[in-house]
């Protein structure tokens, strides 16, 4: 879906993540202003809505908040990481006696903050699989984290659907949209309450800050998250949320281009005999490709499948000249991450998630072919 002012007609989205948050031209302004670096702030009176402390809001926070909820279609809140966001929402909305369900092949740390961290405060956690069925783990629920595509297995779940019975059961529903952007999926529009992510990923996409959001479809939602991360101090850097807006600007031509080589890397692997359980879910043959071709308007640039061993992994990284052994995803560069490594997420030794960055396709696929011979031949 695309978006415009009155009177312009719909915008692309190269036009719509460019022009996201820009302030009206004015003779003299830079294009893009640089980021402001203050603590306190002059004040014009004791009362009114100036800015007072650092702590609680600042002028680049504000643009990056602006152009992100644009993307959004909602209010948006930003944070220091990911996992910040993922935590301010939890605190500003969960209560002790409240269920939190939350996706059981989802990103390791957010089941971890919620097993050691918001069950010793009496909050029930319930996992289940990104896949459902989420039926009967929706009753009595407060909160419902949704992650889809799920990280690092790439399960995708009807945001619409689950966001149905969950409100119908009195629940919020919030969507880990790190994987696919807002111009890859749009949570709020699909019903969820709310749409978070690690911006630290393809938003900011150059592998060189740690930043999060939460967006929220209500302004008062989005106001207790704000609030909480006023309290709790959990802020980001204004020069990293400069950074953020800066790259903003090429999300459109960074995720075409990981998602035609994500494309391509997934069919090339397909093929090849040392190489099982492919899943891509821009693939026609993958099990989640009609429910995300229903719900997302771009497939992402974030690959996994499992090769033999942890030892064939590393022979194979050996051989490459241009994928390198990483955590994180959707930067410029490729990666691969063998997942089992950090012990968090049930899979195989072999597993790994394939980070497509913006490379030509063509050297990528050539690439890992070299590597892939050079690591069956012991």
């Amino acid at each position: 879906m695309t978006h415009g002012a009155p009177g312009t007609g719909p915008r692309g989205d190269g036009t719509r993540v460019i022009q996201a948050g820009s302030p009206d031209p004015r003779i003299g302004d830079p294009l893009a202003a640089g980021p402001v670096l203050a603590a306190p702030y002059h004040l014009t009176g004791a009362a009114g809505p100036d800015r007072v402390y650092g702590r609680m809001t600042n002028p680049t926070w504000e643009a990056f908040e602006r152009a992100v909820g644009e993307l959004e279609g909602g209010e948006t809140v930003v944070f220091s990481s990911g996992m910040a966001a993922v935590t301010g929402l939890f605190l500003a909305i969960l209560r002790a006696g409240d269920v939190l369900v939350l996706p059981s092949d989802g990103y390791y740390e957010a089941r971890a903050l919620a097993r050691e961290h918001l069950s010793p405060l009496g909050i029930e956690v319930r996992e289940v699989p990104t896949a459902g069925p989420h039926g009967g783990a929706l009753t009595g629920a407060r909160l419902v984290l949704l992650e889809t595509p799920a990280n690092p297995g790439l399960d995708v779940c009807d945001i619409a659907a689950v966001a149905a019975t969950a409100h119908a059961r009195g629940a919020l529903v919030a969507v880990d949209n790190t994987t696919a952007t807002p111009l890859g999926q749009r949570p709020l529009e699909l019903g969820a309450d709310f749409s978070l992510a690690s911006d630290t990923k393809a938003l900011s996409g150059h592998s060189d800050l740690l930043l999060g959001h939460v967006s929220a479809a209500d302004p008062e939602l989005a106001a207790r998250v704000r609030t909480w991360r006023q309290r709790s101090g959990s802020i980001p850097g204004p020069f990293e949320t400069w950074l953020a807006l800066r790259s903003l600007g090429t999300l459109d031509l960074r995720l075409a281009r990981q998602a035609e080589n994500a494309l391509a890397v997934a069919r090339f692997l397909l093929d090849r005999p040392e190489v099982t359980g492919v899943r891509y879910p821009g693939l026609p043959g993958d099990p989640a490709h009609a429910l995300a071709s229903a719900q997302m308007r771009r497939f992402g640039g974030v690959v996994s499948c499992v090769l033999p061993d942890a030892a064939f992994v590393d022979r194979a990284l050996a051989a490459s000249a241009l994928f390198t052994a990483a955590t994180s995803f959707g930067g410029l560069h490729s990666t691969v991450d063998r997942r089992a490594q950090w012990g968090g997420d049930a899979v195989a030794e072999g597993f790994v998630r394939i980070s497509l960055g913006c490379e030509d396709t063509a050297d990528l696929v050539a690439d890992l072919a070299v590597a892939l011979e050079a690591a069956g031949t012991v």
